[in-house]
């Protein structure tokens, strides 16, 4: 087992054994325990035209209300909890769906109008990524206390605005969080490549690619799927 497997096993060790505390004081403290702070990023910058802004919306609200998606987001060992933002230029962090612990399918109802009716509020600034990076270590300070915090970054293309992610994950207090991406691209998948070698960070880390923003409903559903499927003690294995 190489380093990056030696550390998920422990980050995975610590979580179990934190949820086992939790069953041992009993059924009303592991319902009460929350699993994983779900932190949901999209690029909503110049690049992102109206019709792919609202198939984006439309293609997550639809992606949290499949089976697959909601099975283990409503029935897992605790609650999850989620937020949901939208960004573009350096100062351009807009707050969709602010933290809530999902307990229920009312809830992920509440999130889905959420995305229906709130307005977009940026559309003509460049992509600066490091920046929205930065912004997601202030919305975590404020998520309720989980075992795991996950970040996922969805763009369609490569910082060019403020200083880069790598600089975001030296100065912002992210150690701990698992940051996913889902990379909308062509067929070349530049973009892919990119999320993987300058986004993603952390143990189990991942980039889901869809080819274009028609895909970007199942790309989110396979990305929400893997990142809600409950941890087994096999995962342990290297």
């Amino acid at each position: 087992m190489g380093q990056h497997g030696q550390y998920r096993a422990l980050v995975i060790r610590a979580a179990l054994l934190a949820l086992a505390t939790a069953l041992l004081s009993g059924p009303a403290a592991a319902q009460q325990t929350c699993r994983l702070a779900l932190l949901l990023a999209l690029d909503v910058s110049a690049s992102v035209d109206e019709a792919e802004h609202q198939i984006q919306r439309n293609g997550l609200a639809a992606a949290l209300l499949a089976p697959e998606v909601l099975d283990p987001l409503l029935n897992g060992p605790g609650p999850v909890a989620l937020a949901i933002y939208e960004w573009s230029g350096r100062f351009q962090q807009d707050v969709i769906s602010d933290w809530r612990l999902v307990t229920s399918r009312t809830q992920v109802l509440e999130i889905v109008e959420e995305l229906q009716t709130t307005p977009r509020t940026a559309g003509e600034f460049p992509t600066a990524i490091g920046y929205a990076i930065g912004y997601a270590a202030t919305m975590f300070d404020r998520a309720p206390p989980c075992l795991f915090q996950t970040l996922d970054v969805a763009g369609d293309g490569q910082n060019n605005d403020g200083f880069p992610p790598a600089l975001a994950y030296q100065h912002f207090p992210l150690d701990g969080v698992t940051v996913n991406g889902l990379a909308i691209g062509g067929a070349s998948r530049r973009i892919e490549e990119y999320f993987e070698a300058e986004i993603i960070r952390g143990p189990g880390s991942f980039v889901e690619h869809a080819l274009n923003h028609q895909e970007f409903e199942a790309a989110m559903r396979r990305k929400l799927e893997r990142e809600l499927r409950v941890m087994v003690l096999g995962s342990l294995d290297p």
